[in-house]
């Protein structure tokens, strides 16, 4: 009875397509983790200062230290929930942006340059301006990841919105309806897959300025850890504390993909890529 019910899991497996490339990529994928690990070690051992440049070895240990007696597990849920917070209010807000910028020429106009001029300052540029202004409190962090988020999302969603095929528009009003009826029923639906896009872009943003909002006195959290790594030369605390952040963002890439291709239907297969 298990070999059967083994053999029905597996037939499951097989008839899924997406399944199926995921196995195919398997084997791929551990190749390459494994030839970045075997590069690593050859460059360590040809540095020959393990101190300022680890190993894959000597990393790796403290990594397991950290994550079971260090204080990696309090600071990932720290940077996690500061990311997703920052995310949440930039993403919101920056469909908000983008749907009145795209509907509109004359908010096209007044928007465009502002959001054109601040998606192009960093946010380390700032740092200063947060802590004068906001504090050194969870409000200046989560403050510096709505700003990387925002202008992103409105960006992709205005371009969304000026995509929508006009014949689309067209037909709705000839079947009676009115402008609020068609930015609900055509233009916002059409839109779905540009945002989607622009929040993952913005996921991303979002997961490297976390570092740079933890300077702002925080007390916990991955970009804690990694200053104060770099102030006490302990890189293999650093090499950790990257290794877990680029791990948190690639599972929260990964989970968002999954959910829209569960849940989002046709917007996510026209939009999104990778496994």
């Amino acid at each position: 009875m298990s070999t059967t019910t083994t053999r029905a899991g597996t037939r499951r497996v097989l008839a899924n397509p997406a399944r199926r490339a995921a196995l195919r990529r398997a084997p791929v994928a551990v190749a390459g983790i494994l030839v970045i690990l075997v590069c690593w070690e050859l460059v360590a051992r040809a540095y020959g200062k393990p101190l300022l440049f680890p190993g894959p070895a000597e990393t790796g240990s403290t990594l397991l230290d950290g994550l079971t007696g260090g204080d990696i597990p309090d600071a990932a849920v720290a940077s996690i929930g500061r990311v997703l917070s920052g995310l949440a209010i930039g993403s919101l807000a920056g469909v908000l942006l983008g749907l009145l910028s795209g509907s509109s020429r004359v908010l096209e106009a007044l928007f465009e340059p502002f959001i054109n001029v601040f998606r192009f300052i960093p946010p380390l540029a700032w740092f200063a301006p947060a802590l004068l202004w906001l504090g050194a409190g969870e409000t200046s962090k989560v403050a510096l990841i709505v700003y990387t988020s925002v202008f992103v999302v409105a960006v992709n969603t205005a371009a969304g919105v000026k995509a929508v095929p006009k014949n689309m528009v067209r037909m709705a009003r000839t079947y009676g309806a009115g402008p609020v009826r068609v930015f609900f029923a055509v233009r916002l639906p059409a839109s779905l897959p540009y945002i989607f896009s622009g929040v993952r872009i913005a996921m991303g943003n979002a997961f490297m300025t976390v570092v740079t909002a933890e300077m702002l006195g925080a007390e916990s959290g991955l970009g804690v850890l990694i200053t104060e790594g770099t102030a006490n030369t302990d890189v293999r605390g650093v090499f950790a504390a990257l290794i877990v952040l680029g791990a948190l963002g690639l599972c929260a890439d990964r989970l968002f993909v999954r959910l829209l291709r569960r849940f989002g239907g046709r917007f996510s297969a026209r939009t999104l890529g990778g496994p």
